[in-house]
């Protein structure tokens, strides 16, 4: 029985497969800090369950009979739920569409269902870790009321075209985010403007999901936003995301940077990793090198920090202030690695600044 001083998180499981429901409440079972407090089978029959059981948090599958897992979603934001909700989808291309509006609904996470290219086991080592960041989230947001983020104004005299990018410059810009991270990359990206060396992003997100992401920035942005490839040449003026369930680092050839995909083991339960990319930074652009740190649970980022800090570059790091989660921020400021710390508001005008202090 858990006898620690702070109450269990309680856990409604949401789902039409028997199996699922039973592998879910099994795994989350395994850790003292997580009670499930029911399932169900559909949403109208969690309505009533949610009323009675008051979870704290909700895994929600997307394909249900009666009512779609959205709508209900959608649902629970108007009657402004406090119930923080980790979306189980299927994701394939159409599914990433999906969760991409669930998170516009206020999902606080998104995992991807097994099928037959991942196992259930996989599902099961990180989705502790994610029901934790979700409550975490909705805690965060409950207690402290953000104001609407603006978005920075772009500055003019730095809007130079990508084509006039000096060839000579190896200046990198890397930035690292998990829970709360694809909005705050929503509200910097478009805030930033042509012409800027290339960025690379880690955010934890599932295979597939990354790629709906990406495709929905590059809506947004003045410049080029895609999903990496391995062995390609990373050009300025472009923004590459790690695919899910790839890490993403960087590589020297004899013209500048590529990148290099892997499928090495998870770090941090996370694959991509913050680490890894800031870590291959630092050996690879040194002091050359800008970091980025956004909102998420966890470590992830801070010992990558701490190389890009070693080798002479510049580390920025969200204020808790506008962090959904002040964890991966608040581990680099641990390491006393971080440069500034700055809200996400005011992050477009910080970057541009510290850009301007790197040697190219």
């Amino acid at each position: 029985m858990w006898t620690g001083k702070t109450p269990r998180i309680k856990v409604l499981v949401i789902d039409d497969s028997a199996l699922v429901r039973k592998t879910i409440t099994e795994t989350l079972a395994l850790d003292p800090e997580i009670e499930v407090v029911g399932v169900a089978n559909d949403p109208l029959i969690a309505m009533d369950k949610v009323a009675r059981l008051q979870p704290d948090v909700i895994t929600l599958d997307m394909e249900m009979p009666r009512m779609d897992g959205l709508t209900y979603l959608r649902q629970m934001q108007a009657e402004r739920s406090p119930v923080a909700v980790v979306v189980i989808s299927s994701l394939t291309q159409q599914g990433s569409n999906v969760a991409l509006a669930a998170m516009d609904a206020g999902a606080s996470e998104i995992l991807a269902k097994p099928d037959g290219n991942t196992s259930i086991g996989a599902l099961a080592a990180k989705l502790s870790f994610h029901v934790k960041a979700a409550y975490a989230a909705k805690q965060r947001i409950r207690h402290h009321a953000k104001a609407p983020v603006a978005q920075a104004v772009r500055p003019a005299q730095v809007c130079h075209p990508a084509s006039h990018a000096k060839r000579a410059d190896r200046r990198l810009i890397v930035i690292g985010a998990s829970t709360g991270g694809v909005e705050a990359l929503r509200s910097l990206l478009p805030a930033l403007p042509q012409g800027l060396p290339p960025i690379l992003v880690v955010q934890h997100i599932p295979a597939f999901f990354s790629k709906a992401v990406a495709e929905r920035l590059n809506t947004l942005t003045p410049y080029e936003v895609r999903e990496a490839v391995n062995d390609e040449a990373i050009l300025p003026g472009e923004c590459l995301i790690a695919p899910g369930n790839h890490h993403l680092m960087v590589v020297a050839d004899a013209h500048g940077y590529r990148t290099r995909l892997t499928q090495s083991p998870p770090v941090h339960h996370c694959r991509p990793a913050v680490d890894l990319l800031f870590r291959s930074a630092a050996q690879t652009a040194g002091a050359r090198t800008l970091a980025i740190l956004l909102t998420g649970m966890g470590s992830d980022g801070a010992l990558g920090m701490h190389a890009i800090h070693q080798a002479g570059g510049i580390n920025l790091a969200e204020h808790e202030d506008s962090c959904v989660v002040y964890g991966m921020p608040r581990a680099a400021v641990n390491l006393g690695v971080v440069d500034k710390l700055v809200k996400l508001d005011q992050m477009p005008k910080a970057l541009l600044e510290a850009l301007a202090e790197l040697p190219k």
